[in-house]
C-alpha cells in the first residue's frame, strides 16, 4: 500500500520540502498542498520511470569521488597555467571521440558530467546509438592518449560502480 502511494519516496520528500520552501509558509494550506504535490507527481510519473540503476557503494564509489576531486583541483591549476602562459595560436584544442563500453544511460551521464566538471574539457554530445561521447579538450597534444586517460581514469571506475 505505502509503496503504491509513494513509488519514489525520495522524490516525494524533496517535492514536499521544496514546495514548503517555495510557499515560504508553514500554514495548513501550504503543508496540505505540499503533501498533494509530493504524492501526485511521483504517482502520475512513475509509469515513465526506468528501473533504478544498481550501484555498488563502498570503495569503488569512494575511489571514483577521490579521483574526480583530485583531477578537478589539478585541472584548475593546469587550465590557469595554460591561460596565463600560452598564446591562442599555441593551443592544441581537439575534439575527442570516445568509444563507450558502458551502456547504462545513468553511467554515461555520470561520465559526461565528470568530464564537464573537469576544467579544460567539455562533453558535448552522445551519439544516437549511445556508443560514442564527443568531448572538446582545451589543450591536448595527443588525442589517443587523452581518450585513453578518460577511459582508464573515469569509465573503468564507472563500470565497477554501475552493475
Amino acid at each position: 500500500m505505502i509503496r503504491g502511494l509513494f513509488p519514489h519516496p525520495g522524490l516525494s520528500g524533496l517535492l514536499f520540502v521544496f514546495w514548503v520552501l517555495l510557499a515560504n509558509s508553514l500554514s495548513w494550506g501550504a503543508v496540505v498542498m505540499a503533501a498533494i504535490v509530493a504524492v501526485a507527481i511521483p504517482l502520475f510519473t512513475s509509469p515513465y520511470w526506468r528501473e533504478k540503476p544498481r550501484l555498488r557503494f563502498g570503495w569503488a564509489m569512494l575511489e571514483y569521488l577521490l579521483v574526480v576531486t583530485w583531477d578537478i583541483v589539478i585541472a584548475n591549476f593546469e587550465v590557469a597555467w595554460i591561460i596565463l602562459t600560452k598564446r591562442d595560436r599555441d593551443l592544441q584544442s581537439a575534439w575527442l571521440v570516445i568509444p563507450l563500453e558502458i551502456t547504462q544511460p545513468e553511467a554515461i551521464t555520470a561520465l559526461a558530467g565528470t568530464i564537464s566538471l573537469t576544467p579544460g574539457t567539455v562533453s558535448t554530445d552522445v551519439s544516437a546509438c549511445g556508443r560514442m561521447l564527443l568531448v572538446h579538450a582545451l589543450d591536448t597534444g595527443d588525442r589517443e592518449a587523452a581518450v585513453a586517460l578518460i577511459k582508464s581514469r573515469y569509465e573503468a571506475r564507472l563500470k565497477r560502480i554501475f552493475r
